[in-house]
């Protein structure tokens, strides 16, 4: 384990509350604990915003890196989504 350091911290009345109610419910032996609970999520949630962005930024690499984008139709999308949809049908039945 660490060292462990001293830090005093303000919190406001609500939030003080919220720390002794913790404590006093038996979940957590100490409002240092609640504290250091509170820590790692809140590390845990940074680090997940992290992963997500970098991974946004390398889809957006490779949508770039694939070229420019192409014009699109719409009609023509339904009409092809008609067709594979008549296709299906038509197989389901037959089977």
């Amino acid at each position: 384990m660490s060292k462990v350091q001293k830090v005093s911290i303000a919190l406001t009345g609500q939030l003080n509350d919220v720390v002794q109610q913790a404590v006093a419910s038996g979940q957590f032996a100490s409002a240092s604990e609640v504290v250091r609970d509170a820590l790692r999520l809140w590390q845990k949630r940074e680090e997940a915003k992290l992963a997500s962005l970098n991974y946004m930024r390398v889809l957006i690499q490779e949508g770039l890196d694939s070229g420019p984008g192409e014009e699109w139709d719409i009609e023509k999308m339904k009409r092809e989504l008609h067709g594979e949809l008549v296709a299906k049908t038509k197989l389901k039945k037959s089977a």
